[in-house]
């Protein structure tokens, strides 16, 4: 019972994501505030240093964050392997690779499984691009991408040629995400 409420949590959170919450006019009282937003972490800005990361990605190619210093790096954050809305996200950046490449892009697709479940979402979808494993949310923790109930939310940091955060999009729609993507390298 429960693995079947996690699978549909799951599910739900790639299916899309939440709208984005109506512009405020002006800072928001003290008094709404709760203290669980008060908790959350906090997205890297834009301009912020990347953080060096290291991990091996599905393949099996060890990953230092500061090796891809001179390319564009998208690091994009997405619930889960093999669900609705995080295999659409992944074949758009797929389907958009030729383009990605010619910009010398490199692509790190961060999600909580482990390397067994990124071999098999890659294989089963021909992902170009590298999947990294971030089973203890140390990488979420990095760029500061909140997780829930085990899954991170979906978030998607552009880094340009000298390893700063030139774009963060903090409310992801998987389709057509990744013409933003191109959109925020080629700006």
């Amino acid at each position: 019972m429960r693995s079947a409420l996690l699978f549909a949590l799951a599910a739900a959170a790639c299916n899309k994501s939440a709208p984005a919450p109506a512009p405020s006019e002006g800072p928001v009282p003290a008094a709404t505030t709760s203290p669980a937003a008060a908790s959350e972490p906090k997205l890297l800005a834009e301009g912020a240093s990347a953080p060096e990361i290291e991990a091996e990605a599905h393949t099996g190619q060890k990953i230092k964050l500061s090796d891809f210093r001179g390319k564009p790096v998208v690091v994009y954050f997405y619930p889960k392997d093999d669900t609705p809305g995080c295999t659409v996200e992944a074949e758009g950046i797929r389907d958009d690779w030729d383009e990605l490449s010619q910009l010398n892009a490199v692509v790190l697709g961060v999600s909580t499984q482990d390397n067994e479940s990124h071999k098999a979402f890659a294989k089963k979808y021909n992902l170009p691009f590298l999947l990294l494993p971030d089973t203890d949310e140390t990488i979420a923790a990095a760029f500061g991408v909140p997780v829930k109930n085990g899954y991170t939310k979906r978030v998607t940091f552009v880094i340009d040629k000298q390893g700063k955060i030139a774009k963060v999009f903090p409310e992801v729609t998987p389709k057509g995400h990744s013409a933003e993507i191109l959109a925020a390298i080629e700006g």
